[in-house]
């Protein structure tokens, strides 16, 4: 069964820190990009990072440096590291993959990737 399963999100106060995970089984990601997107209630699903399968890395602007993304080929999982956490980081986040060539212009769009998981909810509150 092809299936991606986040993990890592929580309930942090502001200025804390959490590490996602975004796990792969019935599949290998290392052919993959894979994309790190996040849906606030009420709002669109936007991207925030993304890793091509070459190691290639992209942020959306509002991370800022504070959000770093890697991938572990041996653990068939890419994560999406997190600090400096602000309420209005608090959303749903979800991972997904794509074979896309052109990761650099598309890899933080929606509707390049075709697999995605549950998502898991990070809230920032104090």
């Amino acid at each position: 069964q092809v299936q991606l399963v986040e993990s890592g999100g929580g309930l942090v106060q502001p200025g804390g820190s959490l590490r996602l995970s975004c796990e792969a089984s019935g599949f290998t990601l290392d052919k993959y990009v894979v994309g790190w997107f996040r849906q606030a209630p009420g709002k669109k699903r936007e991207g925030v990072s993304a890793i091509s399968n070459r190691d290639s890395k992209y942020y959306a602007d509002f991370t800022k440096g504070r959000f770093t993304i890697s991938r572990d080929n041996a653990k068939n999982t890419v994560y999406l590291q997190m600090n400096s956490l602000a309420p209005e980081d608090t959303a749903v986040y979800s991972c997904a993959t794509s074979m896309m060539m052109n990761h650099h212009l598309y890899g933080l769009q929606v509707w390049p990737y075709d697999n995605w998981g549950q998502g898991t909810q990070v809230t920032v509150s104090s």
